[in-house]
């Protein structure tokens, strides 16, 4: 089993540094890898991008473990690894199912916020999908990411039937994303979440919210989302969660869920677990060693 890390900018034989503990708890845990020129693959550069990757003699399965791809680019690395004989772990259409929320959204729409969206990011189409919530607050993203970091000016719309505020909001949300607008654009109605703090630097509320990974359907490791404010004991109760996940199109995902003010427990977003980071608190080598035992088990 081979783990697919990026290179640094400027050595191809050295790991991108934020992946660097990561790969030290693979190793640990008896992975072999090997490391890919992401700049290169967005590139289209598929040649150069996987040149230091040495064929395996047999098939083997991989997982990347690194920056965000487009269902594209994602293509690219999958086939090129695929002629080296590594064959990573979710294929383009299940990697696709959980890195854009249209993709997933009718199996988790009974445990997620109302959401729509569109690709025609004109005026009146765009005031049409507000309308479909009323008064409500909402929240905007793209088909992967928000700018929440930009909160009150890229991603909440207090009123959905603002129409100077819709049109502020996304207008400033499309400026900030730039080339990386990933498809579209998403409406979600907003939930009031359990508060945690403010962030210490954007100053936007972080919420109580879990990291969960699936693999093989099996949930491998479950960590706090956010390394700031203070979660204290709570018991999750996965069960609903764990349902929708065996009708999930992917072997190895994350399941970000968090806690509504009332209690009730409710899923934010689903990801590919290849592009899915692991926040500063997770314990490395036993996300590793899980993920080595339940895949053995398959």
């Amino acid at each position: 089993m081979r783990i697919i890390y990026c290179d640094s900018v400027f050595d191809h034989k050295t790991i991108e540094p934020d992946y660097e503990e990561e790969k030290q708890s693979a190793i640990a845990e008896g992975f072999h890898f090997s490391l890919i020129s992401f700049e290169a693959l967005i590139d289209e550069n598929v040649a150069t991008a996987l040149k230091y990757v040495k064929a395996a003699e047999t098939r083997e399965l991989g997982i990347y473990r690194g920056w965000m791809l487009t269902p594209i680019q994602y293509q690219n690395l999958y086939d090129g690894l695929l002629k080296k004989n590594i064959k990573l772990i979710n294929n383009p259409t299940e990697y696709k199912h959980c890195h854009y929320l249209p993709s997933s959204y009718d199996i988790i729409k009974s445990k997620t916020p109302k959401s729509n969206w569109t690709t025609q990011l004109n005026d009146e189409n765009i005031f049409q999908l507000a309308i479909e919530f009323g008064k409500k607050p909402i929240i905007v993203k793209d088909f992967v990411k928000s700018e929440k970091h930009n909160w009150e000016d890229a991603c909440f719309i207090p009123n959905a039937s603002d129409h100077d505020k819709v049109k502020a909001v996304v207008d400033k949300f499309i400026e900030l994303r730039g080339d990386s607008l990933n498809e579209g654009l998403v409406f979600r109605e907003f939930e009031e979440l359990e508060f945690l703090t403010e962030h210490s630097k954007s100053k936007m509320p972080l919420t109580k919210e879990y990291r969960v990974f699936f693999a093989n359907k099996k949930v491998i490791a479950t960590f706090n989302y956010w390394d700031e404010g203070e979660y204290e004991e709570t018991i999750l109760k996965l069960d609903s969660f764990i349902e929708i996940a065996q009708s999930i199109q992917s072997i190895f995902f994350t399941m970000d869920i968090a806690q509504k003010k009332n209690g009730e427990w409710i899923i934010i977003e689903l990801g590919d677990g290849q592009v899915a980071g692991l926040p500063d608190n997770a314990d490395k080598s036993k996300f590793y060693e899980s993920i080595r035992n339940t895949l053995n088990q398959s």
